[in-house]
């Protein structure tokens, strides 16, 4: 039997151990935790959300609910643990972080094809690498220096932007005389009214907020790194600081919504999302920060109706690395200098923890049909999994990590309105995908994706 080593314990790396096992491949999963945790980790579970407890929408009509459902068809262990721990979110799909990872971190022990070793992995030229007979790098974009050197060298040099989460707050001590319970946007098709609290501001409040933002202390970068963030991930200090009004027509944006107690609507709007399933945290959304703690406390708690607020984990900067996928990598995510070491997750250049995953179930999918002698073949860029996949192999002067998106996608040959292009896309997408499944044979038995028996080797 062929034995794959797979490096990193986070959501690509167990997504592709998990399918390569199902698939009847023996794996070795290599964790570094509990021995060595990344800046931004600090459960010993498996699959650990470090920024948002969210996987964003689950409406077919964006490109990311059309990635999920696509992976759903191809038996995504992610997919299904986010399902069973999912937290109200409206129309996006969130969990109980703590749950998500547990459930995840059973399976994969469960799993007989997979030994869980946790044990840093320090290079490529490790004893356990060379002996296996491919190797999946899915340490995620917080690698350690060691591994991330070992990478460099192969691939001439990481590139990096950074990121910053936001913080997480105990929902009792939301003052709830101020903040009022609602739906994520104004449109609240699909969405319940308690899933998210609102804390709304008059002009004197947000400028208030706007100004201790914009003067607060933040966690210094390293002196010879440049900061390059990535626009989906900014600070919001620094939002704040491109102009007194963009907070309002960001992450704090009140448009369609009144504030209970004046019965008009509010001059800006912090949102709070569930965390956990008994609604006793929040997430404060859009205000990931690299404020330093003290700052935090000060400059959030001038929000109204968080006066009093206690935080269960203060945001943080984290520094996270990719490579120039379309000049390192083929079409199978592997090293052009080293073919049987292939890539998955966001180190790839992909952004959001759905894409990651989507890139560590490609790579199982990939390697369980080399196994069988089969090839298969790349899905067309009409669908969210084929559009991601054709970003990584499309060159550009300066490669940037991205999320999926339409924008990914060749444009629609047909002339459509604007308020239709959206679910044009998607539906455009959905046909695509389920030709190339049935071309390739694709179907799925129990957990697992495989193809037909019936279907011959190319």
């Amino acid at each position: 039997m062929d034995h794959i080593v797979v490096i990193g314990g986070g959501l690509a790396g167990c997504e592709c151990a998990y399918h390569l096992a199902r698939a009847g491949l023996r794996v070795t999963l290599f964790e570094q935790k509990p021995a060595r945790f990344s800046p931004a980790h600090s459960s010993e579970n498996l699959a650990e959300l470090v920024c948002s407890n969210s996987l964003r929408s689950n409406d077919l009509s964006s490109g990311v609910g059309l990635l999920k459902q696509e992976m759903r068809e191809l038996g995504s262990l992610v997919m299904e643990a986010a399902e069973k721990t999912r937290v109200p979110a409206g129309k996006a799909l969130a969990v109980d972080r703590e749950l998500f990872s547990r459930l995840i971190s059973e399976r994969i022990a469960a799993e007989a094809n997979i030994t869980l070793v946790r044990r840093e992995i320090t290079g490529l030229d490790d004893p356990a690498v060379h002996a296996a007979s491919r190797v999946v790098v899915a340490a995620g974009p917080l690698a350690s220096d060691a591994l991330g050197a070992s990478l460099s060298e192969l691939t001439g040099g990481h590139l990096y932007f950074y990121d910053a989460i936001a913080p997480i707050v105990l929902g009792d001590s939301v003052d709830m005389n101020i903040a009022f319970r609602g739906t994520r946007h104004a449109d609240p098709e699909g969405d319940k009214p308690g899933d998210y609290l609102k804390c709304p501001m008059n002009k004197e409040e947000y400028l208030n907020v706007h100004n201790a933002l914009c003067g607060a202390r933040v966690t210094p970068t390293r002196d010879f790194e440049k900061e390059l963030h990535f626009e989906g991930c900014m600070p919001i200090e620094s939002l704040a600081a491109r102009g007194e009004r963009t907070l309002c027509f960001g992450p704090f944006k009140p448009v369609g919504f009144l504030d209970p107690r004046t019965g008009r609507r509010p001059w800006a709007l912090v949102q709070l999302r569930t965390e956990n399933l008994n609604s006793s945290a929040y997430n404060l959304v859009g205000c990931q920060t690299k404020l330093v703690q003290s700052e935090q406390a000060r400059v959030f708690r001038l929000i109204p109706g968080l006066a009093q607020v206690e935080f269960l984990r203060y945001g943080s900067m984290h520094r996270n690395s990719y490579v120039d996928a379309p000049r390192v990598l083929d079409e199978e995510l592997a090293l052009r200098a080293r073919p049987q070491v292939h890539l998955a997750g966001q180190i790839c250049g992909v952004e959001g923890y759905v894409e990651s995953t989507a890139c560590g179930l490609w790579v199982g999918m990939l390697l369980a049909a080399k196994t069988r002698g089969r090839a298969l073949a790349l899905p067309p860029p009409e669908s969210a999994l084929g559009a991601l996949l054709g970003h990584l192999r499309r060159a550009a002067k300066r490669f940037q990590p991205s999320n999926a998106h339409f924008g990914l996608m060749p444009e629609l040959r047909e002339r459509v309105k604007k308020q239709e292009r959206r679910a044009r896309y998607a539906e455009r997408g959905r046909s695509a995908f389920a030709a190339w499944k049935h071309d390739q044979g694709i179907v799925l038995h129990g957990a697992v994706c495989t193809e037909r028996r019936d279907t011959p080797p190319e």
